[in-house]
This record gives structure tokens, sequence and C-alpha cells, in this order.
């Protein structure tokens, strides 16, 4: 009898312990590291070519410390240039809810959790800067490398000091610098995912408002509306439901007909025109190159660009809505570029010292050539990239075969199918700099992958790379190229 009576007790004191530990695991909690070391110089603005090869995407803040999304926590490590993730200069982290999206202005970094929470931190001090509630949010999208999470935060957009926090049909205005609740509306279905504008407004499918008071806008096109050379926040160009193309970097939007044309794109201020577009052929890995020097010069904030799947169906969803539209002006376009090519429009393919190839033979493509994981409208490599101002007069032309990325202040972006970037002036189209995408340290890395989720901030492009035969699947084993699947290349102006 006794020693039934140890065995009972020794079975229930072995399920209070267990008890004990299960919550103390699984109980909700919070865990805060704060730095511990000053925070990261600014690196040099001589830097050019690829710095890192990361295994998650970061968003890079104040151009000084990498933040990195995980299903429940948020990280930061520094410097920006390091060439692989480091530990930890600060750390918040969350159980059991989850990391939904992360957004920065200047040193505040902004989280928001699956249970509505925002919780503000300061990039150099990993500090809690201010905490709110908010609409409740999706759980963690990022999958392996936490790039939609950081690089297309779903829900939380950016106009200026407002924080714009959006949730089946509420949507709500927060003041960055404190997080108070500035206003809360309700808008009509389908404005969810919307985008906000450098004028400081927010637009969706069903409307546009004011991102500062949430009211209504009156005077602007109807949706939806698609972003052009943006991700989803501050964007300075957008084309409306009926394909028409405008610039919103002002109060008022302005009308931009040389926006119409669905392949057109708008970057460092000027439209680029991609012409006899096809996907991206395959390509055999490329041999090491040493990239071109380009002139120093201040590696300030830059124009964000990111490219994402969901801003991809809206893009293409407007492009669709105004491909009628735009079919002739683009046929327009295309004789007037070439009468103007021919009356002596500048060649941009040449380089600083008037080397390089002429755009007057565009490259032949191959017509079985695949598309960019990134789903972007863009992600089709033209034969030829013509520069127009926003009233149309033709600026300049560059031979491809390559896509626009986006700009990094006065400098446009090209990608070449076998993944060599190219940096062209904005103006002139005269190239400043070219380098592979591939990791200097390691003698075996190459360029025979395709691009996907990219981000463009602070000087630095940061790129999600993927097997060339990948499925449509991030979770698929095969989708990434390797466990570092990011490179950041540092991009002087």
């Amino acid at each position: 009898m006794t020693r039934v009576l140890l065995r009972i007790m020794a079975a229930a004191l072995l399920l209070v312990v267990s008890g004990l530990i299960g919550w103390r695991v699984l109980a909700p909690a919070e865990l805060s590291a704060s730095a511990r070391t000053p925070n990261p110089p600014t690196p040099s603005t001589t830097l050019l070519g690829v710095t890192s090869r990361l295994n998650v995407a970061p968003l890079i803040v104040d151009g000084r410390v990498r933040v990195y999304a995980a299903k429940h926590q948020v990280r930061a490590d520094g410097p920006v240039t390091a060439r692989t993730v480091y530990t930890a200069r600060w750390s918040f982290r969350r159980w059991p809810e989850q990391l939904s999206a992360v957004v920065a202005s200047g040193t505040t970094v902004v989280t928001r959790w699956s249970d509505g929470k925002l919780v503000a931190i300061d990039s150099r001090t990993g500090k809690e800067t201010w905490r709110a509630d908010g609409p409740a949010a999706p759980g963690y999208a990022g999958h392996r490398t936490g790039a939609a999470a950081v690089w297309n935060p779903p829900g939380l957009r950016l106009a200026g000091g407002t924080l714009v926090v959006t949730e089946g049909q509420s949507l709500s205005g927060y003041a960055v610098s404190n997080g108070q609740s500035i206003w809360t509306t309700t808008v009509p279905a389908g404005c969810t995912e919307g985008i906000t504008t450098s004028g400081g407004a927010y637009l969706c499918a069903t409307g546009a408002y004011e991102a500062t008071s949430g009211a209504p806008l009156t005077g602007w096109p109807a949706g939806p509306y698609a972003p052009v050379g943006c991700g989803t926040s501050d964007c300075d160009a957008v084309r409306d439901g009926a394909g028409q193309g405008w610039l919103v970097s002002g109060a008022e939007p302005r009308r931009v007909p040389a926006l119409d044309d669905p392949a057109a794109t708008f970057a460092a201020g000027v439209v680029l025109i991609g012409s006899s577009a096809h996907s991206a052929p395959p390509v055999a890995p490329s041999p090491a190159a040493v990239p071109t020097p380009a002139p120093s010069g201040a590696a300030g904030a830059s124009t964000s660009a990111s490219s994402s799947a969901a801003g991809a169906a809206a893009s293409a969803s407007s492009s669709a809505a105004g491909a009628a539209a735009s079919a002739s002006s683009s046929a327009a376009g295309a004789a007037a570029l070439a009468s103007s090519g021919a009356a002596g429009l500048p060649s941009a393919s040449a380089s600083a010292d008037g080397s390089g190839p002429s755009s007057d033979s565009a490259p032949t493509l191959p017509a079985d050539a695949g598309t960019s994981a990134s789903g972007d409208p863009h992600s089709t490599y033209s034969a030829e990239i013509a520069a127009r101002s926003v009233d149309g007069a033709a600026l300049w032309i560059t031979s491809g075969p390559a896509r626009v990325l986006g700009a990094d202040l006065r400098t446009v972006l090209l990608l070449t199918p076998d993944n060599m970037l190219r940096g062209v002036d904005a103006q002139t189209g005269v190239l400043k700099y070219s380098f592979p995408m591939t990791f200097p340290p390691d003698p075996v890395d190459n360029t025979d992958w395709k691009p996907g989720l990219y981000h463009l901030t602070d000087g630095f492009l940061s790129m999600e790379r993927l097997n060339r035969d990948a499925p449509d699947d991030p979770e698929s084993p095969i989708y990434y190229l390797t466990l570092d699947a990011v490179l950041v290349a540092a991009l002087p102006d």
C-alpha cells in the first residue's frame, strides 16, 4: 500500500513539474535585449559591388543597421556591409504572437504583431520607444528569408510622419514619432492592401485618402491603383484603373501620358520604357569580373523600391485594364523613339569613357525564356530601354537585354539576364558602373540564378536568389538557390 501511494505521489509530482515547465515555455512572454555597443558607423560611399551574402532578408535602417524578421522575433545586426549575419545587436521577441510586418522611418523601426500590437524600437539602441493597440493582423508570411515581412509589409504603410495601418474595412493613422492614434475611418471593402504616395495620400482599390487625416480625397482618378517603379510606401507614380499614368509626388495628381504604356516604369524622376520585351533566358554562369570604379558620392537615403508578388498582381490587373488604350500610344511612342534615335538621340550603352556597344542594333532574345519569380511586370527583359522626361521629351536609349530595378538617387539600376548590375545616369544614360551579382570571397559563386524579391534603400540593393527551375511555392526546398540566398550590394552615387 505504501509503495502504491509513493508511486501515485511521484506521478502527481511529475505532472506538476511538467505542467510548470510547459507553462514556462508556452506561456505568453516577451523578451527584449538592447544594444551594448555603439551604433555602427555609416559605411564608406566609395564601396561598390556585392558586400554580403545572407540567409535572411535585411531591412537596412538609417544606413547603419540591418533589421531581420522571423516568425516571433525582430532583430538587428551591423554594420550593413558585414559579409554574413552577425550576432544580434538587439532583439525583441514575443510569444505566441507572430510578427506580421516591419517598416522603418529614420531611426524608428515599427513592428506589427498578429494580436494587433504596434511596437516601435529605436534602431540605434534596440529600446522600445512606444507601443500602441491596433487592429488584428495576419500571421507571419515571410517564408525562409523574411523578405515579405520587411520588403512588402502587409497592412503597414508609411506616408511622411504617418503610419497607416489597415485591416478589413478599417483604416487608421498613427504618429511615427510617438505612436499616438491620429485618426480611424471605415472604408469600402477592397481597401486593405493599398499604397501611400510621396505626396501624402493613401490609395487603394476603392478610393484615395489623405494620410494625415484619413479624409477622402476628391479630384483623383478611379482605382484600383498600381504602383509604378515603387513598392508600397512613398510612391512617386501610379497607374489608375483605366491604365493611365499619374505623378503623385505632390498634393494633386499630375497626368503623365508617357506612363500609360504598360511597359513603362518610373525611376529617378524619368520615365523608362522597355521595347521588344522578352522574359529572361537561361544563362550559363558568367566568369568573375572586376567592377568598374564609380565616382564617390553621398550614399544617403534613396528612393525605396521593392518587388513583390502582391504588388505584381495589382500592377498586372492595371496593365491589363489599360492595355487596349495604350496599344496605339505604345506604337506611336516606339515610332517617335525610332525617329529621335535616327536624329541623333544619345546612345546610353556607352561607358563614361565613350566605349561600349551601340544601341542601334538590339539583340534578339530567345522565345523560351522564363520569368523572374518576383512576378513584377518589369521582370521581363527588354531589348532596348528608352528614357523620357515626365513631359515626354526623349532623353536617351540603351540597348539590352535588361530590366529596370529602380533607382538609387540619380542612378537608374538595370539588371541583365546573366545578373550583371548596371548603374546608368538617369539624365544622360551614361554607364557609371557595372558588376556581377556574385559574392567575391567565394570563388565558386556564380550568376546562374533568377531574381526573387528585392529592395532598394539607403544606397544598397538587397535581392533574393532563386533556382532557375524553382516552383512558385516559397516553401519548396528547391525554391531558393542556396541557404544564403540573399545578396546585398553597395551602390555609390
